[in-house]
């Protein structure tokens, strides 16, 4: 991990400190850029979320796909839990905390918003750090590229349909209009640019032009993330100044939900006899969260001033440090997974086939 990535929690929390005294000082000019959208999308913040993912996206490789197969077992368990668990899992902890538990705590006018964020924030997997959180995990590189490259390819189908059907479910007005929107612009329109300029790239240059590109754009990506953080909190200062336990609430259904899922992945992969280098990363793409999609699509659907929009935040904020937890878990348990009868039992009938 670059020094910058490692301390990812400290920028976002210098950009919260940064965001809210912008926007007391300068309340008119916040205004002013939250007015530029068409069809709700902020303009502003379109072209910041595309600098922020379309070099992640540069990174897949969908020829990746052809290596699903190789292991089944784990692809089979991380899009179990990506796609049929962490999304509902995630609705169900923001309907429990959220709009139970902690309402008495939270601004009656926002509990549906947060809900929502919550839910934006679980329906899309990880497509960038997660290749980080393998590599810490000493996971097979290859795996973790097909698993990320069927995730991306999935996304562009499912993503919409389940985030509708779970704000449905909440009781929330879905804007269709504005949610395939936000579809395309977000994950249709980035990947077709990034996967054509890898292509052009790799004509060019090979791996080697691809990899001088990504080294010199890759902080570009990770300014834009912190100028949109800095827009939203200009907007959200008000509200956490009011309610300065906002964050830490939110924090909580988001913490059980990465520890939830990581911890069903990986035990999904010893009872099913995968080898520790793919349960490892299986657990970290199950638990992660594609944060940059999620804050996109809450200020597109909900506005810059939403609580959905400051809930997908705080999972910006909390990534980094939750996500190195789950890799030192994985790490030293190693010897136990290994233990599993599945594990050995196959791993004994790979070492005696010819």
């Amino acid at each position: 991990m670059s020094i910058f990535e490692r301390y990812l929690t400290v920028w976002v929390g210098l950009c919260i400190v940064i965001g809210v005294a912008l926007g007391e000082l300068f309340p008119g000019l916040f205004q002013a850029i939250g007015a530029l959208e068409i069809a709700k999308v902020n303009l502003p913040v379109a072209g910041l979320i595309w600098l922020m993912i379309v070099p992640m996206l540069m990174k897949i490789d969908f020829r990746a796909l052809r290596q699903v197969g190789r292991h089944w077992r784990g692809i089979g368990v991380t899009l179990l839990v990506n796609w049929a668990i962490k999304p509902f899992s995630m609705a169900a902890l923001g309907a429990l905390f959220i709009g139970w538990l902690f309402r008495p705590l939270l601004p009656a006018g926002e509990i549906n918003s947060y809900i929502a964020g919550l839910i934006l924030l679980a329906a899309a997997p990880c497509t960038a750090m997660v290749f980080v959180w393998s590599n810490l995990t000493r996971g097979e590189p290859l795996f973790t590229l097909s698993q990320v490259a069927l995730n991306d390819a999935i996304m562009v189908v499912a993503f919409a349909p389940i985030v509708a059907l779970l704000l449905g479910l909440s009781a929330i007005t879905v804007p269709w209009e504005t949610l395939l929107l936000s579809v395309g612009l977000y994950i249709v329109v980035p990947v077709f640019l990034a996967q054509s300029l890898r292509v052009a790239l790799l004509t060019r240059g090979g791996e080697a032009a691809v990899t001088a590109l990504l080294a010199r754009i890759q902080p570009v990506s990770l300014v834009a993330l912190l100028a949109t953080l800095v827009l939203l909190f200009a907007f959200q200062g008000r509200q956490i100044v009011a309610h300065p336990l906002i964050i830490g609430l939110l924090a909580v259904p988001i913490l059980i939900q990465v520890y939830l899922n990581a911890g069903l992945a990986y035990l999904l992969n010893r009872m099913s006899g995968e080898a520790h280098c793919v349960a490892g990363p299986s657990a970290l793409i199950g638990a992660s969260n594609f944060f940059e999609l999620a804050v996109a699509a809450a200020i597109s659907l909900f506005g810059f001033t939403s609580g959905a929009a400051l809930a997908t935040v705080v999972g910006v904020l909390i990534e980094v440090p939750v996500m190195l937890t789950v890799v030192a878990i994985v790490n030293r348990s190693k010897g136990w997974y290994e233990r599993g009868a599945a594990v050995r039992r196959l791993a004994l009938a790979e070492q005696v086939a010819p």
